[in-house]
């Protein structure tokens, strides 16, 4: 018998009808989850199928559910989380959303059960784990030119599961205005840029979070990255 394609949660953010260009005046009020498609065709690409997560759902209920999960991309966590004011550069953080991840995220800690961080993602995962965050820098958020170019390259440290996907290093795009700072509990740092701001965290042998966007790039039918999740989630 065919093993069937692994589930791979994948959670959304939530806006208002009125921040969405194009709808019809009279959608203002409703509430819209929104998923950028990448990260979903990412998945499917490497063989699994993308179930998307909206905002309400109970995370420790669809954690058990699920065969593996994506934290994508988006918007600052609440400093609060990590005891931390507000730089004056933070973009608005969305509180459901943090909950929400963060609940996902211990959920598929508790289920064991292979989770793989994007950007936001990995900083999901460092304050999950007690880290902290730099707030604002500003020299890697690189939205003067596509999101598709690589920018710069990064590191990655041997007997990781980043070194063995991509080699001792990789050229990737540079989308991010924050970055790990001090580095939370259990957690190893994998892939670093010449600067030696921190682009990978990994957690144990199911657990692996970049900083650079792999969705994104040209390169993501074939990027490794997908595969592995896959892979682990099928077994």
């Amino acid at each position: 018998m065919a093993t069937k394609p692994p589930l791979i949660g994948l959670p959304g953010r939530r806006k208002r009808g009125s921040e969405v260009r194009g709808l019809l005046k009279v959608l203002d009020d409703c509430d819209l989850d929104l998923y950028f498609a990448d990260y979903a065709r990412g998945v499917i690409e490497a063989g699994g199928i993308p179930v998307h997560i909206p905002i309400d759902v109970d995370p420790a209920a669809v954690g058990e559910r699920l065969d593996g999960l994506v934290l994508p991309g988006g918007t600052d966590i609440d400093p609060i989380r990590y005891g931390a004011d507000p730089d004056p550069e933070l973009l608005a953080p969305e509180l459901e959303r943090d909950d929400l991840e963060l609940g996902l995220l211990s959920a598929a800690l508790d289920a064991d059960i292979p989770v793989l961080g994007i950007c936001r993602g990995i900083q999901v995962l460092n304050v999950h784990q007690g880290g902290t965050l730099h707030q604002h820098v500003p020299e890697h958020n690189r939205l003067d030119i596509s999101i598709h170019s690589a920018t710069h390259r990064v590191n990655f440290a041997e007997d990781s599961t980043l070194y063995e996907l991509y080699g001792p290093s990789a050229q990737v795009n540079s989308l991010h205005h924050q970055a790990v700072a001090n580095v939370g509990r259990d957690l190893t740092v994998t892939a670093q840029t010449d600067d030696g701001t921190i682009e990978g965290l990994e957690m144990g042998d199911s657990v692996v979070t970049v900083q650079w966007h792999p969705e994104m790039m040209p390169t993501r039918p074939t990027d490794p990255i997908f595969r592995w999740l896959v892979d682990r989630a099928s077994c």
